[in-house]
């Protein structure tokens, strides 16, 4: 049986007392390895070795030199593509044509990405006269803010932890990981690429575990100096709060109810291919995914049987099978939360357009944690599949009649992630886009990700911007130095 370890000062290891939990295939409830179970004496270790290593090797490591390793720790993961591939795929269920297209390839472009970012970035200066007729010469400097605490999610697991790890190391910070507990492999697996490339020992470490007991371990430790976290909004809560005590910093990335807006000048083939990317790929896993659909009234059951039809040829299936375009849900206690979201939805009321249930599976996919894409219309905006975020396979089409009540509709949820917006009337798309409460909006697509450019949330669905120069925000301090001449 295949062990999934913490990785420590750059170093491999079980845990002192010897505990593991189980890790299971999500496509045939198989159980695919034993997980290491940290504990505090893993996490102190792992924060000690990343404190250490601020003021050793790592921390006095020139910055063209850094980036130089960044971009060996990309070209490693590029060339153990299929390693990484593998292990994703097993741990996720996703199939290998989203993995070998978005996961890996983006999961290694993170690192060359920030690399070239940390080249590129201008400081400021300024001269000015003095009080007393003298000069002064102001100029920003940026140093690491030390040791990051990266908490991932198991959605995207190495392409949002690298996603994290790429800028944090970049910046000359010090990282401790803790993956979900149901995708641990990639994390570790990155490890043997750092150890492969040269990182000195306590730049990268991971502390496999439970959010309950690793996670909060993590975020409590004294000597972590700030926390970035990706994954639902009630732990977003509780890291922040965590974070209050010592006044350390905090980058989240929560969750999202995120709404596709289709008006009838729209380019309807378009609208009904996005929809259904959007609102099916990665099993409806993703933050950034359609979950309310609101489509103008003279082209609504178009547009419905155009996405029932387009949905309902999508194919269930296991990870390496290439024809396979959706996979299983990450674990049983999701599918479960999933159907029983489903349920509601029938019980109050919803027309089930397409779906809305468990599907049968052949041979050893039988036991996985299959549920089926599902469309819903009828429902008001009250419902609860229609106010919560369920990230599964679904979503729910309403009609609207104008542009004001689109926008309201869209506005009227306690998240502000992403959105989506269908039209060939150009000053309309920009016009409605300025309108919406969202931290990112696309017009007539979706998921297409310039890295150097803003992201993340309004309202509840989180704190802060990552990408390009707006992740240096949050992963360095900005000092500024004043000469006077």
């Amino acid at each position: 049986m295949k062990k999934v370890q913490h990785y420590i000062n750059g170093k491999f290891m079980d845990s002192i007392n010897g505990e593991f939990f189980d890790n299971f295939n999500p496509a045939t409830n198989e159980l695919i390895s034993k997980v290491a179970l940290g504990r505090e004496a893993e996490v102190n270790a792992a924060v000690a070795a990343a404190k250490a290593a601020l003021t050793g090797e790592w921390g006095q490591m020139k910055l063209n030199d850094r980036i130089a390793l960044m971009y060996e720790i990309a070209n490693e993961i590029d060339r153990r593509f299929n390693d990484f591939l593998e292990a994703e795929t097993l741990d996720t269920g996703k199939p290998y044509s989203i993995a070998r297209h978005i996961d890996i390839p983006r999961g290694a472009a993170n690192f060359k990405v920030f690399a070239d970012t940390m080249k590129a970035v201008a400081d400021e200066a300024y001269q000015a006269d003095t009080p007393d007729g003298k000069r002064m010469f102001n100029y920003s400097v940026r140093k690491p803010k030390g040791v990051i605490a990266v908490i991932s999610p198991w959605n995207l697991p190495l392409l949002l932890m690298t996603w994290k790890v790429g800028p944090a190391m970049a910046c000359g910070n010090t990282v401790v990981v803790k993956p979900s507990q149901v995708t641990p492999t990639t994390t570790s697996l990155l490890g043997e690429v750092m150890s492969k490339v040269g990182v000195p020992a306590g730049a990268y470490n991971v502390v496999q575990g439970k959010g309950s007991i690793t996670g909060n371990l993590i975020t409590a430790h004294k000597d972590i100096d700030a926390i970035t976290f990706t994954g639902e909004t009630v732990t977003g809560e509780m890291i922040m709060r965590a974070c209050s005590v010592g006044v350390r910093d905090v980058s989240l990335e929560l969750g999202g109810k995120n709404p596709a807006i289709i008006f009838d000048d729209c380019d309807i083939k378009k609208a009904v291919a996005e929809t259904t990317r959007s609102a099916f790929a990665n099993s409806g896993q993703v933050c950034l995914g359609t979950e309310r659909v609101y489509v103008q009234r003279p082209i609504f059951d178009e547009f419905v049987q155009g996405l029932k039809e387009s949905a309902s040829k999508l194919k269930l299936g296991i990870q390496h099978d290439e024809s396979t375009d959706i996979g299983p849900l990450v674990s049983a206690s999701h599918r479960d939360k999933v159907l029983d979201y489903y349920g509601k939805a029938a019980a109050e009321g919803a027309n089930i357009i397409l779906g809305g249930k468990a599907p049968v599976m052949p041979g050893n996919m039988k036991d996985g944690y299959w549920v089926e894409p599902t469309i819903w219309t009828g429902l008001p905006e009250t419902a609860t599949v229609v106010k919560e975020e369920v990230f599964g396979p679904c979503c729910h089409v309403q009609p609207f009649d104008t542009e004001e009540e689109v926008i309201k509709m869209a506005n009227n949820s306690p998240y502000g992630l992403a959105a989506t917006v269908f039209t060939e009337n150009l000053d309309k798309a920009h016009r409605v886009a300025g309108q919406i409460d969202a931290g990112i909006v696309w017009i007539n697509s979706w998921f297409l990700r310039d890295l150097r450019t803003p992201f993340g949330g309004m309202k509840g669905s989180g704190i802060g911007r990552e990408g390009g120069h707006h992740s240096l925000e949050f992963y360095t301090e900005l000092k500024n130095v004043c000469i006077k001449m």
